[in-house]
């Protein structure tokens, strides 16, 4: 399993790697993937397998742990896995969701959080389906956020907080922003996205600037 799962971030990454290759230098060098000078990504077993690339510097493995190193293009990263065996509060998570599994992990920095069904998921397929719609959705939140950036100059701080609410899929702290950014303008949903959030300031943005 561990081979499956190494070999699905592999396709995922070199996926992503190989599609950007063509972009504008700057553009490409500004990609998460490509930004982050430590990248290390915690494959999880809880309910669902989750594949959280991070930032953040984790403790060298000890015991039953294993850490395997890959690179493609320039771009290097490493893989850790961790269930039950390992972090027992997996095994008794009374909810799958991303948010829990990060706080179980102790994760704060994410540059990308999959969930994958154990089997039929792990295809060549689909993570390369998975590679292209996740460089897709960094370039265009880079292209949005500065947008809003340059739009919004007095409340950059709280449009970098949105992006990095978009980034970590904190929807509820999205949704605050967002209204707080459009003046009221924009009410989210009770079940609003962080990046339908993001896309709304964009809207609004752009209909009050034409």
């Amino acid at each position: 399993m561990r081979t499956a799962v190494r070999d699905y971030i592999w396709a995922v990454h070199t996926t992503y790697l190989d599609h950007v290759q063509q972009w504008p230098p700057a553009e490409r060098a500004a990609l998460p993937l490509l930004a982050a000078d430590e990248l290390t990504v915690v494959a999880a077993a809880a309910t669902r397998l989750h594949l959280i690339a991070t930032t953040d510097a984790l403790p060298e493995p000890v015991g039953p742990e294993v850490r395997f190193t890959d690179e493609h293009r320039g771009t290097r990263w490493s893989v850790r896995f961790f269930d039950p065996s390992i972090l027992p509060e997996l095994g008794i998570l009374g909810d799958d969701q991303p948010s829990a599994v990060r706080q179980v992990i102790g994760l704060a920095d994410t540059v990308y959080h999959l969930t994958v069904s154990v089997g039929g998921g792990l295809t060549e397929h689909h993570a390369q389906h998975s590679g292209v719609a996740l460089a897709n959705s960094h370039a265009s939140q880079l292209r949005a956020v500065e947008k809003l950036r340059h739009a919004l100059y007095t409340q950059q701080q709280s449009v970098d907080e949105l992006a990095s609410c978009t980034r970590l899929g904190l929807h509820r702290a999205a949704a605050l922003l967002a209204t707080e950014l459009t003046a009221g303008r924009f009410r989210p949903s009770p079940d609003a996205t962080a990046g339908s959030c993001l896309d709304a300031v964009v809207t609004d943005v752009t209909e009050r600037t034409q």
